[in-house]
């Protein structure tokens, strides 16, 4: 069964994975038969609470992921999709999966994703990601990518590691010319180690080190400002390409 979303007029949103039963929220009571009704549809609570009703967005239920290991987060997770242009006919591989997260949004508009993790209850995690958002073409393999990639002429490859630079080789042997790596490290001295073997190789260009700043702000009437807490640094992301 198809679940459903209720947003507020405030932007609150509940995500409802079963719409045969009645739902329970802090702003009441909504009957199952309301949970039916068509996309746009405006449903009130027992306490008369109006709330729109329509059916959850891709990234309505990214968000309902399970966590375990930190995350690579969207904004990141976007910049690697931009610079790298990844398309619909890409196929890329992913390492290490984690949760999944990065391999999920990635398998959401390309054609094929391999993520590889050596933790088997990180395997068990991605597993169930995977299945929450119906991605068939998402492939995980319990497997340590330092020792090797199994797929050839691939167009990114995308490194969440302990010790990045020991992936470099296999990786470039798995990119098709052209193809791109991209590394995500949190600490400066894993940025370092990294590009300083990549520059020692002349069939790899490294195009640039950035982070993202992402900072929100507050906005009411004319009271403007950023608001007190804030997620900044994330992590350090490095582009290279295959030449």
């Amino acid at each position: 069964m198809t679940p459903k979303l209720l947003v507020t007029p405030e932007g609150k949103s509940f995500y409802i994975k079963d719409i045969s039963k009645d739902f329970h929220c802090q702003f009441g009571l909504i009957k199952a038969k309301d949970l039916k009704k068509k996309d746009g549809s405006i449903i009130k609570t027992n306490t008369k609470k109006e709330l729109t009703l329509f059916t959850p967005f891709f990234i309505d239920t990214y968000k309902k992921i399970k966590r375990a290991p930190q995350i690579i987060t969207r904004k990141d997770a976007a910049m690697i999709i931009a610079e790298t242009g990844i398309n619909k006919d890409s196929k890329v591989v992913d390492a290490g999966a984690g949760s999944g997260a990065l391999a999920i949004l990635l398998a959401n508009i390309c054609k094929e994703v391999t993520t590889y993790e050596i933790r088997k209850d990180f395997i068990k995690i991605v597993k169930k990601n995977k299945e929450l958002l119906h991605l068939k073409n998402l492939t995980i393999k319990n497997k340590d990518l330092y020792k090797g990639i199994d797929e050839k002429n691939i167009d990114l490859i995308t490194l969440d590691l302990p010790e990045p630079w020991k992936a470099i080789e296999k990786a470039k042997k798995a990119l098709k010319p052209g193809g791109f790596l991209v590394n995500y490290s949190p600490t400066i001295p894993q940025v370092m180690d990294f590009v300083n073997k990549i520059n020692k190789d002349k069939h790899l260009i490294h195009i640039k080190t950035i982070e993202l700043i992402q900072r929100e702000w507050e906005i009411e009437d004319r009271k403007v400002r950023p608001k007190t807490t804030q997620t900044v640094h994330t992590g350090f992301l490095s582009f290279v390409r295959k030449i």
